[in-house]
């Protein structure tokens, strides 16, 4: 196992799965991990991303960012660059790309809050495939600064519930759900 697929399993190991669909996406990425040579690749048809919810713990809101390509709400995140083999780096250099906000850390403590693969449809020269994506939640303490990296992907604050109405997107409802169970015990 190479360093990248070596680091996406240390992460993998102290997280505990809630059902048996979640279980089949680890063992995938595990699989992925152990038998690709940098998981994080984008030319391989299942490949490894890292995303974040953000929160605001005070506010009880959520950050999602409008998806032009996918067309929802969704959470923040993407690719690996190139030699990055830290899922949770990944997640805050791509959170912090995306929305302006210099403060971002990890919330509660850097555990991932869930593992899934999505469907990636086909767009412009890019054909169909899978992200890995390892999904973690992270806070900010200046939810006023926050800057869409692009114009055509606007940032909004939402309670869980608002944000779970807005996106299509079923894996992230799940994370959502998590997510507002977190802000639940703290306020």
């Amino acid at each position: 196992m190479r360093t990248a697929g070596r680091r996406i399993d240390e992460v993998l190991d102290g997280y505990r799965p809630h059902d048996a669909v979640e279980a089949a996406d680890v063992a995938r990425v595990r699989e992925l991990a152990r038998d690709t040579e940098d998981p994080w690749l984008r030319s391989v048809p299942l490949h490894v991303t890292a995303s974040a919810l953000i929160v605001h713990p005070a506010g009880g809101r959520v950050l999602m960012r409008r998806h032009p390509r996918m067309d929802t709400w969704l959470q923040v995140g993407g690719h690996g660059d190139p030699g990055e083999t830290e899922p949770l780096d990944v997640a805050l250099r791509e959170a912090r790309e995306e929305t302006g906000l210099g403060d971002l850390t990890p919330w509660r403590d850097a555990s991932l809050v869930q593992v899934v693969i999505v469907p990636v449809p086909a767009g412009g020269d890019e054909p169909a495939h899978e992200h890995a994506d390892l999904r973690y939640v992270l806070t900010t303490a200046e939810p006023d600064t926050i800057r869409p990296e692009r114009p055509d992907a606007p940032l909004r604050w939402m309670t869980p519930a608002e944000a779970s109405e807005a996106t299509s997107e079923e894996n992230v409802r799940e994370a959502l759900r998590r997510v507002g169970e977190l802000l639940a015990a703290t306020g």
